[in-house]
């Protein structure tokens, strides 16, 4: 009997998965580590801002716990101020207006550029304004748009120099060439207001002034001097305080410590000698060697703000506009 000859076992065909296959499965796998990594990202971003709302919580809820400060007599509140006054006199023997001049019209014209911009950048920039123009009757008749390009280093040099043409021609015409030492005169000068004409009249003519500039202002509020924003109540309200003869220096040692000291944004306060009189210590860095890292100018070993300081100023005088 003939057997039926086997048949031959089918050979296996191996399945391609197709390609589209495999780069999903790639684009996927790509996916899922883009979503770990922003959550990670988004856990991490969510712990930092955690710890930020704790810290600030656990600060708060030790601000309120400190025990309330009874409420300080006016009496006292003299006797704090004037005794900061001794000493920053201590600290500051040396203040001064940081503004370069050599008479009272220099100085008013430095005080006009210095709105809006530093007392540095004005003293870089008067060398060669008052080359070309060094009275009253020049800078009258010199063409704006050359007086502009004198002063644009300053900032804001079309305005400033239409108010320097107009004080000048208002100093030629009506005062002589000179400059008046009277504040009601100083004041009906164009771009003059009473900051401006208490630095001419304390510096240049000896007459008692409080400057209440942006850093006079926020000391003074910071030491619980005065509560108020408007310039010339800030002036009069110190003006109570202190006897007039301390006007015009108390206001050279008040600006000088809020440029080195009692910065706008982060004071030192770690770094103030006179942090225990003052009832705003620990608005800034309260930590010694980090505070010591904010102080500014000669305290911060850096060179001061005049190109020609006096000569008891412990700093370095600044560099030229060329060499800055």
């Amino acid at each position: 009997m003939n057997e039926t000859p086997a048949k031959p076992a089918a050979k296996k065909t191996a399945v391609k998965k197709p390609a589209t296959t495999k780069a999903a499965a790639t684009k996927t796998a790509a996916k899922k580590t883009a979503a770990k990594k922003a959550a990670t990202k988004t856990t991490t971003a969510a712990k930092t801002t955690t710890a930020k709302k704790t810290a600030a919580a656990e600060k708060a809820a030790a601000k309120s716990a400190a025990p309330a400060r009874k409420p300080e007599s006016r009496v006292a509140m003299v006797r704090r101020a004037r005794r900061i006054n001794r000493e920053l006199a201590e600290l500051y023997p040396y203040a001064h207006p940081e503004l370069d001049f050599t008479n009272p019209f220099e100085l008013l014209v430095a005080t006009v550029l210095s709105a809006q911009t530093t007392d540095l950048r004005v003293n870089q920039t008067t060398p060669r304004l008052f080359a070309a123009c060094p009275t009253p009757e020049d800078m009258a008749a010199i063409p704006p748009e050359q007086l502009e390009e004198l002063i644009r280093p300053t900032g804001f040099f079309r305005a400033k120099a239409k108010s320097l043409i107009g004080l000048s021609t208002a100093l030629r015409d009506r005062f002589g060439g000179e400059v008046p030492g009277r504040l009601e005169d100083l004041v009906t000068l164009p771009g003059v207001g009473r900051k401006t004409a208490n630095v001419v009249l304390g510096n240049a003519f000896g007459v008692p002034g409080i400057t209440v500039d942006t850093h006079f202002g926020r000391l003074a509020r910071r030491f619980g001097w005065t509560t108020a924003q408007d310039a010339e109540k800030v002036e009069a309200d110190v003006a109570e305080i202190f006897p007039k003869s301390e006007w015009t220096m108390l206001s050279h040692r008040v600006v000088f410590h809020g440029r080195r000291v009692c910065h706008s944004r982060k004071p030192a306060c770690g770094a103030c000698p006179i942090a225990p009189l003052c009832p705003s210590y620990g608005e800034g860095e309260t930590d010694p060697e980090k505070a010591k890292k904010l102080l500014k100018y000669e305290l911060g070993g850096q060179p001061g703000q005049r190109l020609k300081p006096p000569t008891d100023y412990p700093g370095q005088p600044a560099r030229p506009l060329a060499a800055s």
